[in-house]
């Protein structure tokens, strides 16, 4: 079944309202998180082959992930779902008011390659609690992935509920040019752009999880062995292929040695001191990719790390101190585990840098709460994390989506949830009584009624 017919087909199913009711959700809830949990061996197996993931590490961002969203979702379920009350306008006396969350109907979902699985699973998550149809697209850059992520909710779904449409960008063209109620996209800031366009045709709303280069900013009292732990973490995840890793370390000058000499024994302790072969350290997705991190520090001086392997595909965790500020490094998401640390002398200063940047997420390591005010003031991001990295999307009802080029719209949790829902306001008034004061001939003056708007607010 081609793009066109499968979204046709999924609407017709909708417009039945069967995904409408809490035990259809709950139901194929459930559904997905036994079919997560039957094909976890093959996912793992899969994300080892495509990214030359860890194990562990691709339990715990992909598998896991999707896992506890399922569970969250189905312990609060009844919540999201309840209609919320309003106040009536007093014109309508006697009334009710209320907004509804409804679903959109057909959700399409294109998924990215860095987090192929919980990238495509998380939003279908939300899609399905909210009485949605979705046709998931997964990327082609992680073939093993989309194989599984077709095998797994073919035999979980009805394909006019959930099913998988794989192919490479052909194939998400026809597919944004099928008319769905909602697009959900994960990836790249231009490709973002194409699929709000091609979303615009129809008028189509959209939610955008796009890059941006999201720094760290270190403050002289950040504890430095900690910090440069939680740094380093963040940036070795995946590779570096996290689209809220840390792209560029900004340290306050006076503890920048003692910083980066914590960050490189911090990179040395991770991996013995030979990443290459590090069984614990991912790769770059193919060559391509490979070829654009090696270029964006051939010609820089390296103070940790930066040899390469182009057989495997591998990349040691490198530092780069105080780049030029129009070098590659500073003007580009890197998304590799290549860290350019860069000293600052006064914090205004840097904010003021900042100021124009608008990342997926900002970082600040700082124990004063006056400077974490100031920063928190001074900059706009997707989202922030204090002393850490990376963590906050671990919050289940913590909110995570981007800002201008970093993204629009917001998911996790009951975010994801009323993201695929449309809030339906309703208002239900009684035919009887029907006071006259409404209608022409004007009986009040205008006075009056300005003296009753003020009463009644």
């Amino acid at each position: 079944m081609d793009a066109c017919a499968r979204i046709s087909s999924q609407r017709r199913f909708f417009r039945t309202g069967a995904t409408r009711s809490v035990a259809f959700r709950r139901d194929r809830l459930r559904a997905l998180l036994a079919a997560v949990e039957r094909h976890e061996s093959d996912l793992l197996d899969a994300l080892v082959e495509d990214l030359g993931k860890p194990r562990v590490e691709a339990w715990a961002s992909e598998v896991g992930h999707v896992s506890g969203e399922i569970r969250h979702a189905l312990r609060h379920l009844d919540g999201w779902m309840r209609p919320q009350r309003h106040r009536a306008p007093l014109i309508a006396w006697p009334s009710v008011a209320w907004e509804s969350p409804e679903p959109f109907g057909v959700a399409l979902i294109i998924g990215p390659w860095n987090y192929p699985a919980q990238l495509v699973l998380a939003p279908t998550v939300a899609a399905i609690a909210a009485g949605n149809c979705a046709v998931l697209k997964p990327s082609e850059c992680a073939p093993c992935v989309s194989s599984v992520l077709a095998r797994l909710v073919g035999g979980a779904f009805d394909p006019d509920h959930v099913a998988v449409v794989e192919g490479g960008r052909d194939t998400a063209e026809e597919l944004l040019r099928a008319t769905s109620d909602i697009v959900f996209f994960t990836g790249g800031t231009a490709i973002g752009r194409e699929v709000m366009k091609a979303a615009a045709e129809h008028l189509t709303p959209v939610i955008l999880e796009l890059g941006g280069r999201s720094p760290c900013i270190v403050c002289a009292d950040a504890p430095p062995a900690v910090t440069a732990r939680r740094i380093a973490w963040g940036k070795c995840l995946n590779a570096g292929q996290t689209c809220v890793a840390p792209n560029q370390v900004f340290v306050d000058r006076r503890v920048m040695d003692a910083f980066v000499g914590e960050l490189k024994q911090a990179l040395h302790a991770f991996h013995g001191g030979d990443a290459l072969r590090s069984p614990d350290f991912g790769r770059i997705v193919n060559r391509r990719h490979f070829e654009r991190v090696c270029a964006l520090i051939d010609d820089s001086e390296i103070a940790f790390g930066g040899r390469r392997d182009a057989d495997t595909l591998r990349i040691e965790p490198t530092l780069v101190i105080d780049p030029p500020a129009d070098s590659p490094l500073m003007r580009e998401e890197i998304f590799g585990p290549v860290l350019p640390v860069i000293g600052f002398d006064d914090l205004d200063e840097l904010l003021e840098r900042l100021r124009e940047e608008e990342p997926l997420a900002l970082y600040a390591f700082t124990d004063d709460r006056e400077t974490e005010r100031r920063i928190l003031t001074a900059t706009r991001s997707g989202g922030v994390c204090i002393n850490d990295t990376i963590t906050h999307l671990l919050a289940r009802d913590l909110p995570f989506g981007g800002i201008g080029a970093s993204g629009m719209g917001r998911y996790h949790g009951k975010a994801g949830f009323d993201a695929f829902s449309h809030r339906r306001a309703v208002m239900r008034r009684r035919c009887f009584p029907d006071p006259p004061f409404r209608y022409p001939p004007v009986r009040t003056s205008l006075d009056t009624l300005r003296r009753i708007m003020r009463w009644f607010g």
